[in-house]
């Protein structure tokens, strides 16, 4: 099973991600789960679900929720905090799971780490005729200045933070052989931070969970003095975006 050696970095952070990562707004929710008929007798597959931001608000839908996370420290977490989802090993490019048994597949915060070529044909294989594959992120609002300055702080550490700029999954699914042009949303909502949740929140990033002895607590303590500089709570802005597309 392969992993992406940064996205590995998540392993080290999963009480980290639990505690510090944001879930989805109410109404994002329900625009997805309208669109993915989701409801007692359909199966929705949470693919490369970490502790079950996603996974667990799928729950309440009354669909069978089955999560598949390739890191067990994530899958751990998942499992306590998601007691009532299947959950299993497994990446989007090897979903261990029958031909055509899920109405839906979702994938939260995670597609960036999959290889599409693979991974799409791998979820349509999953699918039923007619399933629907939701890609869904929490972006940070570009527009925030706290955001651009976390940004700046940001860029020397790892992955270029313009990615979500760059990476359009909109556009991977056009281009996609296996999935029909996908409907697009999105949705505004925030996080509320002092400087210690700001910390935490950084902390769960895959490449600044790698980071070690000094340069962590060095590049940590610049993140708390942005913290401090804000007066508390303070407002941590997100876009969430969703692509809702049908498999052909």
């Amino acid at each position: 099973m392969s992993l992406h050696p940064t996205a590995a970095g998540f392993g080290r952070a999963a009480e980290v991600y639990e505690r510090a990562r944001p879930e989805y707004p109410a109404e994002a929710l329900d625009w997805l789960s309208d669109r993915l008929n989701l409801g007692p007798g359909r199966v929705v597959v949470d693919v490369a679900a970490g502790t079950g931001k996603l996974t667990r608000l799928l729950v309440p839908t009354g669909a069978r929720v089955v999560a598949v996370e390739p890191l067990a420290e994530m899958r751990a977490v998942l499992e306590r905090a998601v007691p009532e989802a299947e959950a299993l090993e497994g990446t989007a490019e090897e979903l261990p799971l029958e031909d055509g048994v899920a109405d839906a597949v979702t994938a939260a915060s995670a597609f960036h780490w999959f290889e599409p070529a693979r991974a799409l044909p791998e979820i349509a294989r999953v699918l039923r005729p007619g399933g629907r594959l939701a890609i869904v992120f929490n972006t940070r609002d570009p527009e925030d200045e706290l955001q651009r300055e976390l940004t700046e702080l940001l860029r020397p550490h790892g992955i270029p933070t313009s990615w979500m700029r760059d990476f359009d999954s909109g556009a991977v699914l056009r281009k996609s052989m296996v999935f029909a042009p996908p409907q697009y949303a999105e949705f505004r909502h925030e996080q509320r931070f002092d400087a210690d949740g700001l910390v935490e929140r950084v902390a769960s990033i895959s490449y600044v969970a790698l980071l070690e002895g000094e340069e962590r607590a060095a590049f940590l303590e610049q993140v708390r003095e942005l913290g401090q500089r804000q007066e508390a709570p303070f407002s941590f802005p997100y876009v969430t975006q969703i692509w809702i597309s049908r498999a052909r």
